[in-house]
């Protein structure tokens, strides 16, 4: 049942559940019908065999045959002559053979079945039956169902229920050509006895299915509510902030989606924190950064109002412009560095060829002879070097890696970019003839803020953010950015940029 979806699950308890309830019902109102229906021609074939055997037999044999007949089948049968006088009774000629049933006599689980007869005639919307009452005055006048018999000139059959509930059926019939009419009465307490066995049957089925039902239902709560409120409590805790340590439910042996549901919300979690800690360290490295220029600042604008040597006063005006624009410096790629994450996950990426992206950078670079005394070579392989991307993101990360090349190549050094691409993956290579970044540092130095400069650059010339800015546009790309010694053995450093290549189905869109 792991694999099996939850929403499979709670349909079929719920539609077992109440198809059972539903169909038994029905069956039950069905069953009644086909019971009363077969009763209904039982008391026509009744009467008119009576009526026949009636007419037939002396005046003097009449009422012989009206009691043997009403005592053999359980009957009351009244003879009416043709103005609705009564003629005879059976139940005066010999024993009454059936009494109706006093309910105020009867035990207590009869009147809950009758209850609940009522309650099913009211949800199978029965229609409402007349109750049985014993005519106060005898006559044919009492009995709808003769006025209709003899207009009719057939037999006319209809339907009471008696104290206890149980149908009393009576038909009605012509008797001879003398207008005479003899009414036939039984009641059918089988019919009703019949009809609570088949529910007391269909009970024990439902409560057997209700039982299941609620096996099922402890079952989908341990499978559902119980993970779903560890999930709760552990969103309580994290939202509480009272417990760095919460540990999320992942709940791997489960395939359906609360498995599902537990594993996005560990992984969710576990990179809220990452991104709070990130944001965390990221204002600590910003308030330790903006602290020293700001101080050397402070200092300086402070010497300045107790100096009044010129020289010196102009030297700490340029320390102090420094300064300046070290903050501007820093605060522009802050800014830039906190918003990348955002501008990511906004970006839509398009099939794009990075060995030409990469000669317009490099081109633009060199239509610039102010930017740099260093030249920049250009290399590709031949085919093609297609990839999924943003190309404003890949221009920043190619831009800070040859940044960095740059400010580490010596005076007369060259950079050189290349692309190539192989086993579904495009490379892009950044190298230059400086000294190299020592094993240790090589992945220190895509920290934020962490810097390794060569030792005649300005102090303060780099923010330390656009090689960590690099790697975290390449990591958004599914990609990777590493440093590593040059790939031709000659000196320097290689930034190497790896990218997934973009598929067939990927370049038609």
């Amino acid at each position: 049942m792991r694999g099996v979806s939850l929403t499979t699950r709670i349909l079929a308890v719920n539609v077992i559940a109440l198809a059972l309830l539903a169909g038994s019902f029905f069956y039950l109102d069905s069953y009644r019908k086909q019971l009363l229906a077969e009763r209904f021609r039982l008391a026509r074939a009744e009467a008119e065999i009576a009526a026949i055997a009636l007419t037939e037999a002396r005046p003097a044999q009449r009422s012989a045959v009206l009691a043997e007949i009403g005592t053999a089948q359980r009957l009351r049968l009244t003879l009416y002559d043709a103005d609705g006088g009564l003629v005879a009774d059976s139940f005066r000629l010999a024993p009454a053979p059936f009494t109706f049933a006093d309910p105020a006599k009867e035990a207590w689980y009869q009147t809950a079945a009758r209850a609940l007869d009522r309650g099913v005639d009211l949800i199978v919307g029965a229609p409402a039956i007349e109750r049985y009452k014993e005519p106060p005055q005898p006559g044919a006048g009492n009995w709808p169902e003769i006025a209709r018999a003899r207009t009719a000139h057939a037999t006319q059959v209809y339907l009471r229920y008696a104290p206890d509930r149980t149908p009393v059926i009576t038909a009605a019939t012509p008797v001879g050509d003398k207008g005479e009419m003899l009414l036939a009465l039984r009641n059918a307490t089988d019919v009703t006895q019949s009809v609570r066995d088949a529910r007391q049957s269909l009970g024990v089925i439902i409560g057997l299915a209700l039982m299941l039902s609620i096996q099922l239902s402890l079952f989908l709560a341990r499978t559902i509510v119980q993970p779903l409120r560890a999930l709760v409590r552990a969103a309580v805790r994290v939202r509480l902030g009272r417990d760095r340590a919460v540990v999320v439910p992942r709940l791997p042996e489960r395939g359906d989606e609360i498995g599902l549901l537990a594993r996005a919300f560990s992984d969710m979690t576990t990179a809220l924190r990452q991104r709070i800690d990130a944001v965390e360290s990221f204002a600590a490295d910003v308030a330790h950064e903006l602290k020293n220029p700001l101080a050397s600042l402070s200092s300086a604008l402070e010497t300045m109002e107790k100096i009044e040597d010129p020289a010196l006063r102009s030297q700490l005006a340029a320390i102090a412009a420094h300064d300046v624009q070290r903050i501007d410096r820093l605060i522009t790629e802050i800014a830039y560095a906190s918003r990348i994450d955002a501008e990511l996950s906004r970006s839509t990426f398009a099939t794009l060829d990075l060995a030409a992206l990469a000669r317009d950078v490099v081109g633009a670079r060199a239509a610039r002879p102010d930017r740099d005394a260093c030249p920049v070579h250009f290399t590709r392989d031949e085919g093609a070097a297609l990839v999924r991307g943003d190309a404003l993101q890949l221009e920043r990360v190619l831009e800070n890696l040859l940044d960095n090349a740059v400010s580490f190549s010596p005076p007369g050094g060259t950079v050189e970019v290349a692309v190539w691409a192989g086993d579904g993956r495009v490379f892009l290579a950044v190298r230059d003839d400086g000294p190299g970044i020592p094993p240790a540092e090589r992945e220190k130095v895509f920290e934020r803020f962490h810097s390794v400069r060569p030792p005649a650059e300005a102090f303060g010339a780099h923010s330390g953010l656009g090689l960590a800015i690099a790697r975290t546009i390449a990591e958004a790309h599914d990609g990777a950015l590493a440093i590593s010694d040059r790939d031709d053995g000659k000196p320097g450093a290689q930034l190497l940029l790896e990218l997934p290549m973009a598929g067939e189905e990927e370049e038609e869109e």
